[in-house]
């Protein structure tokens, strides 16, 4: 089977090396990739493309003949592409864009959970300035009040405002300075729910659905989760939150209803689905959705899957997931550990020279997110660098691998968390 990925993080990075473990898959096309994919994964290319023009994307895979195409990011997605592929008849991981609008607008999500009696926090929407001022004076749910850009503000358009003046602040830097362009021309605020975070991922054909592994994520740059919002500073697998009676649960109450009420609304949803829980004391409810694998739960949730993995997507592809194979799991414990660049998620620089890498690291994984070749160098090209991901048979093994092998690796004014998987501990 060949297979084209789509895009070029440590997401991205991640899905080829698993695919790489699959006998099943004779080569693996990254588009456009990552030097960790390109230059460090023998038989594997990479290929230029740019992710918001669908039309040239499915150009690409015709060109390749591919037998499956699978999307890492939520940008094709929004643009369209798995639109165009269906209509050409090609198999593809992700769904259209109408039905990505559970990710690409956080007002459609909410909307769409209060119809189809979905658990979530209470929530009010803005379109306009003047109506979120009033909102942000006078919070309807109390404080904090959690107010989010409605569009893809890439994991940085949520802040929880402790009283009036933060959430002005916040409304004004969306709508006004549009902080987040496009995104933030509508706000939806949210009453702030209490309790432990933890990220299930699901896959579906439209019809059948298959929950994968669990996973927490630590969004604040630093340890103690303080400091802004990021894309994800790390990661661990599986939550031991997740039990086997929560995982009926989140299954019976929100994810077998998310992909019912979807297909009822005519947009059937295919492909991947992260669905962000907060484990409340009145049970689990959505905090987001996401429309394809997360970053950084994918550099653990995916070590830890064993069995035919290329032929189950395919199969969901297909919309024959009911006859696919079991996807099981290998038992070990994942930790993530995120090496990002200084000032990040803020302003940061580029360019600076990593080392290390090639240092005994023990077994621990390093997946590329934010590199680029230059004369000859491995360099720093984005915020966040590099996924460093130990494994072992408990959380502390895998902790402890994971920073054994952070502490190899450098670059100018690296930075990460100290604290990844403590809470499992």
């Amino acid at each position: 089977m060949k297979i084209l990925v789509l895009g070029s993080g440590a997401r991205e990075h991640a899905l080829v090396w698993r695919l790489q473990q699959d006998p099943e898959v004779s080569s693996v096309v990254a588009a456009p990739g990552n030097p960790g994919i390109c230059a460090r994964s023998p038989g594997f290319r990479c290929l230029p493309i740019e992710l918001n023009q669908p039309d040239s994307i499915v150009e690409l895979a015709h060109r390749e003949r591919v037998d499956l195409t699978v999307v890492g990011p939520e940008l094709p997605l929004a643009a369209g592409v798995a639109d165009r592929f269906r209509a050409a008849g090609m198999p593809i991981v992700g769904p259209t864009a109408a039905a990505a609008r559970l990710e690409t607008s956080k007002s459609f999500a909410k909307s769409f959970m209060q119809r189809h009696g979905v658990p979530t926090a209470a929530f009010a929407v803005a379109s306009s300035a003047d109506a979120a001022l009033a909102i942000a004076a006078d919070s309807p749910f109390g404080w904090p009040l959690v107010i989010k850009a409605d569009g893809l503000a890439g994991g940085k358009g949520v802040v929880i405002a402790a009283d009036t003046a933060e959430a002005g602040t916040a409304v004004r830097e969306a709508m006004i300075d549009r902080r987040f362009g496009d995104a933030g021309g509508t706000i939806v605020f949210e009453q702030c729910l209490r309790g432990p975070e933890v990220s299930v991922f699901a896959l579906s054909d439209g019809l059948d659905v298959r929950l994968l592994l669990s996973a927490q994520d630590h969004k604040r740059a630093y340890d103690d989760d303080r400091g802004p919002n990021t894309g994800g500073m790390g990661a661990f697998a599986p939550s031991p939150l997740f039990t086997p009676s929560m995982a009926r649960r989140v299954m019976a109450d929100i994810i077998d209803p998310v992909i019912a009420g979807m297909r009822a609304d005519g947009h059937p949803y295919r492909g991947f689905l992260y669905v962000g829980l907060m484990l409340t004391a009145e049970g689990p409810k959505v905090i987001e959705f996401n429309v394809r694998f997360g970053d950084p739960e994918a550099q653990v949730v995916l070590p830890a899957l064993a069995g035919p993995f290329a032929r189950v997507l395919l199969a969901s592809a297909r919309e024959k997931l009911r006859d696919a194979p079991a996807l099981n799991w290998n038992g070990e414990i994942f930790a993530g550990v995120v090496l990002a660049s200084g000032g990040y998620p803020g302003a940061f620089e580029t360019g600076a020279g990593i080392t290390g890498l090639e240092a005994d690291r023990g077994d621990a994984l390093i997946f590329h997110a934010g590199t680029a070749e230059r004369d000859g160098r491995l360099v720093t090209a984005g915020g966040r660098v590099l996924t460093v991901v130990g494994r072992g048979p408990t959380y502390r093994a895998a902790i402890d691998r994971a920073y054994y092998a952070v502490s190899q690796i450098s670059f100018d004014k690296m930075h990460y968390r100290k604290d990844i998987g403590r809470s499992a501990l």
